[in-house]
């Protein structure tokens, strides 16, 4: 099992680094939209936490 996990793992690497060398504008604009998404869950977040607060 841990061999498959590593074997998937190699795999994954490779198509990221595939993707990034033939499409550098979309990988790019497909990181920034995570990190978006990211920053927007933190920011829900915080917001809760403030109204939980008062």
């Amino acid at each position: 099992m841990a061999q498959a996990m590593k074997v998937i793992g190699y795999i994954l690497i490779i198509f990221v680094l595939y993707t990034i060398i033939t499409s550098p504008n979309r990988s790019a604009d497909l990181v920034q939209v995570g990190f978006q998404g990211i920053s927007n869950a933190a920011h829900g977040i915080g917001k809760f936490m403030s109204q939980l607060v008062n």
